[in-house]
């Protein structure tokens, strides 16, 4: 997956990223762990795919979960979808299960993105 070009992409996808290639990435990341068949995964995306819209700088990468991911299991995720923030390549927070936009938010705004 060439990291360097994504923005946002829209489904969860299985292309394995490394954790040295998100570290090195700079600027401000979403990552968005979970499954396309996940009910919780589809039930929070209204809620994270309205705030990622309100902020042009924020990478959003949906990241394809599950036994064997190792990026998951780097990141310690256990419920979905789990999000995490990077802000250079280094986790700021993450928030498990949003439902309301405003979840997003208030961990979105544990950094600057001036847009």
């Amino acid at each position: 997956m060439n990291v360097n070009v994504i923005r946002s992409n829209s489904e969860y996808t299985e292309e394995t990223l490394t954790l040295d290639e998100l570290q090195a990435l700079s600027g401000d990341i979403l990552l968005d762990f979970g499954a396309p068949w996940c009910g919780h995964c589809k039930a929070a995306r209204p809620a994270i795919d309205e705030v990622v819209s309100e902020h042009s700088g924020l990478r959003h990468i949906k990241i394809y979960d599950g036994k064997g991911k190792p990026l998951g299991r780097k990141f310690k995720v256990k419920l979905w979808p789990t999000l995490v923030l990077l802000h250079a390549g280094n986790e700021v927070d993450r928030l498990v299960r949003p439902l309301a936009p405003d979840e997003v938010r208030q961990l979105v705004s544990k950094i600057d993105l001036s847009d």
